[in-house]
């Protein structure tokens, strides 16, 4: 294999130094200083700041709204990773199958992904809002009370769809890019032996797309934990009585609204801690069924 040589030793480092400016300015530093102020207490208007050490993490995690963020964050983040990556699943594999206007199919798919997530927020807010949604109109002549706004469990079932619905698209599009890549030969030969569709999705197409399974369980998981705020906060604000507050937004919550600055930046570094920490299990152990061809 032929390899690069750079007759000057120093255009290697000024070719890299821009990505290493970036990522020391906005990962590095954001969470040196999130680190830093985790063990400060100081007052609204930061007139008066005062060390404390490990108190404010001592105080977060003894608070019991705080336990309760973690228990919703867990049962959101698995509710909507999973949604969302089945029904992408589901859709790439009935891409695979349309003979006219795949192409059409394909783009409208791919669509929701553009939409901001605050505006994602809003119009399930708008379709499933229990004045003058259509939706909750029809939930409710089919004799189910719908009211998110007061039911804790209905308003994490909206949230939940609502942030799986603007994922599916990023997962549609790496799944059918996968199942492109698997030779058609494979799954014609199978097709001669006998085994149906099914049989031939579980035994050869899911096996071949493993690593690019695997990868979207990562990035599903990060965005269950970070990206879906803006949701959140467009469509139940980490309501009914924070029946949907997730760690990111209490982190928002506590800092910018009850003005906590030294026990948000505690919970932004626990936050940060755990999903270091699912990452590496998922790679640890999930990764070991992964089959690399």
């Amino acid at each position: 294999m032929p390899r690069a040589v750079f007759p000057n030793r120093i255009l290697p480092y000024a070719l890299l130094a821009p990505q290493v400016a970036i990522t020391l300015v906005f990962f590095y530093w954001p969470a040196s200083q999130a680190l830093y102020q985790s063990t400060l207490r100081q007052d609204p208007f930061g007139l008066k700041t005062r060390f404390v050490g490990l108190e404010n993490f001592e105080a977060v995690l003894s608070d019991p709204s705080y336990l309760n963020a973690i228990e919703t964050t867990l049962i959101f983040s698995l509710a909507t990773a999973a949604l969302a990556m089945a029904l992408a699943l589901l859709f790439a594999s009935a891409a695979e199958k349309v003979i006219a206007g795949k192409g059409l199919y394909r783009t409208l798919m791919i669509w929701p992904y553009a939409v901001a997530p605050a505006v994602a927020g809003l119009l399930w807010l708008f379709m499933f809002n229990p004045t003058m949604g259509t939706f909750a109109y029809i939930l409710r002549r089919s004799g189910i009370p719908w009211d998110p706004l007061l039911d804790g469990n209905q308003a994490m079932l909206l949230v939940i769809f609502a942030a799986a619905w603007k994922q599916i698209s990023y997962n549609f599009l790496f799944f059918v890019a996968a199942m492109q890549s698997i030779p058609r030969s494979l799954i014609e030969a199978a097709a001669i032996d006998g085994a149906r569709s099914t049989k031939r999705f579980w035994t050869i197409v899911f096996p071949l797309i493993a690593p690019t399974t695997f990868f979207l369980l990562v990035v599903n998981t990060v965005y269950a934990f970070f990206d879906t705020f803006g949701i959140i906060d467009a469509v139940t604000a980490g309501g009914p009585a924070k029946a949907t507050e997730t760690l990111v937004y209490k982190v928002y919550n506590d800092g910018f609204v009850n003005l906590d600055l030294g026990g948000s930046a505690a919970q932004s570094v626990i936050l940060m801690a755990i999903v270091i920490a699912l990452t590496a299990i998922q790679f640890r152990y999930v990764e070991r069924k992964v089959h690399y061809g």
